[in-house]
């Protein structure tokens, strides 16, 4: 069973670790070790550590880890694609483990994850740092060691880029999975995830999780804790600590001092009770009280505000903005699905799309078409054939803009052919727009599948040729061209 890794990394010293590591190991090599560098633009690049390994290295989108991701897979090829994080290390024998893990897995399982063992310190209890970073091992679908088989990604698109830190986007991404029928199982193999050094207030900034829930809130339901194995954590505590210190700020503006004083106490209690619950079961040295008194002071603040922030993006994102491009699909969505079609005689708009073109054309908005054109690389049509019907569609249509068309058979493995993201990227940057500001309308699943990829809107019009699980896949559908452009321009 062939298999590849893919590596996001922020540039960690522990990337070169990680890879010496692989290196070294016992058991069947992978057929490609991609590394996806994640930096910002400019960065020096990363000089990465072969012996042997067949490393690759990708330039990310600095999106984060769940961008990161989807750029690696999209670029792998094996059957499987194994996900490691650059601040694990594997043991001598973690390749040949892999293959037995995943080597007999029934073909509805859609992914095999590793243990994730921290090592802590056996002559002091761990800090609060040290007891966060050990949840690791308890975590359901974490991404620090999780093969995922290449076609139930791409069945359900990936992971969702709107996760932009490393958090939640795992566990996003195993309930679309299981929601798909397919089945997530635990392999033998493991990795070591040690501790790295980390400042004074990390434990406030984790609290930007909190937007994140609200997301998952959103996407899966209020039950999707219990389904991803999370715990439910402290926000109800810290929302009330929070509001009675506002309750005595507001009070003792007021000159109700009673008020004040009995908010105040509550806000002493919980900050109190959350210090101690952090400082109990650690080392109680004078550095690790002190950081926990003060941390303890800002955290529940720091969860209201980013529960808060949350919402709000939520609240934005079930009110989309006007696109400022449209990307249409050609086949079935602008016009009748011919297959292989070489002949612009047999070009015929599909209903309402030209009233749906000229109303884009009024509103002033960037178009552009993104075609898979297979037959090509099958051999089945030319170049300038799938030119000549494209020139006839605007001969009946009207100009519409540049038009992006996928040449290659789908075993090439390329980037472009939807549901891979290639054309909705390229269609983006040519239009000179960001990728978030698109819309892509097609009629199969592939066109919305490639539009999630790459961060764009997508949106459905069945044809009778549509599956049933597509259009219940779809995060929009409507049943006409005219109506899903007046979706967009609403």
């Amino acid at each position: 069973m062939s298999y590849d890794i893919v590596i996001p990394t922020a540039g960690r010293q522990s990337l070169g670790r990680l890879l010496r590591a692989l290196a070294a190991g016992e058991g069947p090599l992978p057929q490609r070790v991609v590394v996806v560098d994640d930096r910002p633009p400019g960065a020096e690049p990363l000089r990465l550590p072969s012996d042997g390994l067949p490393v690759e290295l990708l330039r990310g989108r600095g999106r984060g880890p769940a961008s990161a991701r989807n750029r690696g897979w999209r670029a792998a090829s094996a059957d499987w694609v194994m996900f490691l994080d650059d601040d694990v290390v594997t043991p001598s024998g973690w390749r040949r483990a892999l293959s037995r893990d995943i080597g007999a897995l029934a073909a509805d399982v859609a992914a095999s994850q590793g243990r994730i063992v921290v090592p802590l310190p056996s002559w002091r209890r761990p800090t609060d740092w040290e007891r966060n970073v050990a949840g690791l091992e308890h975590a359901r679908w974490a991404t620090a060691d999780m093969a995922y088989r290449r076609s139930a990604l791409e069945a359900v698109g990936g992971f969702d880029q709107r996760f932009a830190r490393a958090y939640r986007e795992d566990a996003d991404l195993g309930l679309r999975v299981t929601a798909a029928g397919l089945s997530i199982v635990r392999g033998e193999r493991h990795v070591l995830h040690p501790v790295g050094p980390a400042p004074a207030g990390i434990s406030i900034r984790l609290q930007a999780g909190n937007a994140d829930d609200v997301l998952m809130d959103a996407i899966h339901g209020r039950g999707w804790r219990a389904r991803a194995g999370a715990p439910q954590g402290r926000l109800r505590r810290h929302l009330a600590v929070t509001g009675a210190a506002l309750m005595a700020g507001a009070s003792l503006s007021a000159r109700r001092r009673r008020v004040a004083a009995s908010a105040a106490a509550v806000w002493l209690a919980g900050t109190a009770e959350l210090a101690w619950t952090r400082i109990a079961p650690g080392p109680r040295t004078l550095r690790e009280v002190s950081t926990m008194l003060w941390t303890s002071a800002l955290l529940p603040p720091a969860a209201a505000l980013h529960r808060l922030r949350g919402h709000v993006r939520v609240r934005r994102g079930r009110r989309p903005a006007r696109p400022a491009a449209v990307l249409l699909d050609r086949d079935g969505t602008l016009v009748d699905d011919v297959p292989y079609n070489g002949d612009p005689e047999l070009v015929r708009p599909r209903p309402g799309a030209s009233d749906a073109l000229k109303r884009l054309r009024a509103a002033g908005v960037r178009m552009a078409v993104v075609s898979n054109q297979s037959g090509i690389g099958r051999g089945l049509l030319t170049h300038e054939q799938v030119d000549a019907v494209n020139r006839r569609v605007e001969e009946l249509l009207g100009p519409i803009g540049p038009w992006f068309v996928c040449p290659h058979d789908p075993a090439a493995g390329c980037d472009c052919r939807k549901p891979q993201p290639g054309l909705v990227l390229r269609a983006a940057e040519r239009l000179g727009v960001d990728p978030a500001a698109c819309a892509l309308i097609g009629d199969i699943g592939s066109d919305v599948e490639a539009a999630r990829a790459a961060g764009a809107r997508g949106l459905l019009v069945p044809t009778p040729h549509t599956l049933q699980h597509e259009v219940d896949a779809a995060p929009e559908t409507a049943s006409t061209l005219p109506e899903a452009v007046e979706r967009l321009l609403a």
